[in-house]
């Protein structure tokens, strides 16, 4: 009887709890067992690991009964992440491959019939996961997860293309004459330098977007100050165009912000090298669920908002998005991160996303427009925006109208200011906050807020009279407050002024109402 240990990762969010990959091979009737709350995919790996060892010329031990246990038993565990490791076990148990090198290693790979490695997801997010609980292992990951995980500094990843890659570098001394590795391949097996990659973020540029200079100094607060925005207007006026470029407007992203991002999409299978350091626009349509929003399933996958992560939750046709997805997003909107909590199993996702919502005022869209007449009658107009529950709307930090442009307007006038002037504002006004007080307006809480705001007396004046009048509640003076510290910080000015304040309490419009 034989025993082998490999080990290798699963995923829970954006957790890699370890698994370690047991076979046993014992005498008796064949047969191949697999179990540890294993997948339909991972239990598949039966008939692909049986092929990919026959066909690399390796021997497969037909006469046996092989048990393999992915433990621990209670974690789930799915994908084809675990073929490398349960077929390098079974190499291992049988004494083809020398167990004790093994050590200090972890694998992951699905495996073709041929032998091929094929990358699985994830791969980023489990070194990152590594790096944060300072495992010091060596990855052996397929073509293309390996460059992702080489991505976080100080990884040490080796990439390998196919099954006799590996296998000839874990042979027992004197061995290698015995395995017939003509299907692998000089480059196939190598290690990784953790070089990120050197790629310029592109975005469309605001540039493109005549007119509307409300709504673009409202992109320009939100983005230095980390605020959600909602733009309201006729259809036509602009305002997808805005929200599309409002990611051109934040910060370079740091290391660790790009890391971060990264690793939810790859964790989605979406990670992208050409996207690498690129701050994502998650635009979902909206007939999207409140799962494929804020994420679920089992076991649980990150939703629109984590894949937001670092970047902009564009929601387009705010109104027409289902009432149960609109509320998830409140705590998120106030958090940063959303936790998906089903009977068998919990994770916790990050979704540090900026939102920017656009709708019309009424269904036939437009109210108030001084180019046409709204058809729409008042209960209809009520109706529809009664779908944007007041919760919701509360949280969200700046209102702002987009009005049509007249024909002329638009053919005649000049283009606008360039992402990159705004950028730079945007920029200075966050290092302002950041070296007042470690993180941006929208994320103080609490007593920070009286703290770092730096209210002038008859600013403080002006807004207790502005919230007693418009019957704000709490909330809602608080998201001013933070507007107005923002608008400060983009003025370059020490305090929270009257003037600031003024153009804080304009952002906070209600939704027109009929005959308004």
């Amino acid at each position: 009887m034989s025993l082998a240990l490999v080990q290798s990762r699963a995923l829970l969010g954006l957790q890699a709890p370890s698994v370690t990959v047991e076979v046993h091979l014992a005498n008796g009737l064949p047969s191949f067992t697999l179990v540890g709350l294993a997948d339909v995919e991972v239990k598949e790996a039966r008939e692909r690991v049986r092929s990919a060892l026959q066909n690399a010329g390796l021997e497969f031990p037909h006469n046996k009964r092989i048990t393999v246990n992915l433990a621990p038993a209670d974690l789930p565990k799915d994908s084809g992440r675990f073929d490398l490791p349960i077929a390098l076990g079974i190499l291992a148990a049988s004494g083809q491959i020398d167990a004790s090198r093994l050590a200090g290693h972890e694998f992951a790979g699905e495996l073709s019939l041929s032998g091929q490695l094929r990358p699985v997801r994830g791969a980023l997010a489990t070194s990152l996961a590594l790096r944060a609980h300072q495992v010091a292992v060596r990855l052996v990951l397929p073509p293309g997860s390996a460059e992702e995980a080489a991505l976080v500094p100080d990884a040490q990843v080796y990439r390998a293309r196919h099954l006799l890659d590996v296998v000839r570098h874990f042979l027992p001394a004197g061995a290698q004459e015995s395995i017939d590795d003509s299907a692998a391949t000089d480059d196939g097996w190598c290690l990784l330098q953790p070089a990120p990659l050197a790629t310029q973020a592109v975005y469309a540029d605001l540039s493109d977007v005549k007119g509307q200079v409300v709504a673009k100094r409202a992109l320009e607060i939100a983005a230095a100050g980390g605020h959600s925005l909602l733009m309201m207007g006729p259809p036509g006026s602009g305002k997808s165009m805005l929200a599309q470029r409002f990611a051109g407007l934040l910060p370079a992203m740091t290391m660790e912000e790009a890391l971060e991002s990264a690793a939810v999409a790859s964790l989605a299978g979406r990670f992208s090298a050409a996207q690498w350091a690129q701050r994502p626009t998650s635009q979902p349509h909206h007939t999207a669920s409140a799962v494929a929003l804020v994420g679920g399933g089992s076991p649980p996958q990150p939703g629109e908002i984590s894949l937001a992560h670092h970047g902009v939750l564009f929601l387009d046709e705010l109104p027409e998005f289902p009432r149960a997805a609109l509320e998830a997003l409140r705590e998120p909107l106030e958090t940063g991160r959303i936790t998906i909590a089903r009977a068998a199993r919990r994770a916790e996702f990050p979704a540090c996303f900026q939102m920017v919502a656009a709708m019309n005022p009424c269904p036939c869209g437009f109210l108030g427009s001084a180019q046409r007449a709204c058809r729409c009658t008042p209960d209809q107009v009520a109706r529809y925006q009664g779908k944007l529950s007041g919760p919701l709307l509360d949280r969200i930090d700046l209102h702002v109208e987009v009005p049509a442009l007249p024909a002329n307007d638009l053919l005649d006038a000049p283009a606008g200011e360039a992402s990159a002037d705004v950028r730079e504002r945007v920029a200075r006004a966050r290092q302002a906050a950041m070296a007042r007080q470690g993180k941006s307006n929208q994320a103080l809480q609490g007593q920070e807020i009286d703290t770092h705001t730096a209210l002038e007396p008859a600013a403080t004046q002006f807004l207790q009279t502005a919230a007693a009048r418009l019957g704000w509640s709490a909330r809602s003076t608080h998201r001013t407050l933070k507007v107005a510290r923002t608008i400060a910080d983009l003025a370059g000015a020490t305090s929270t002024q009257v003037a600031h304040v003024a153009e804080a309490v304009q952002y906070r419009r209600v939704l027109r109402s009929p005959g308004a």
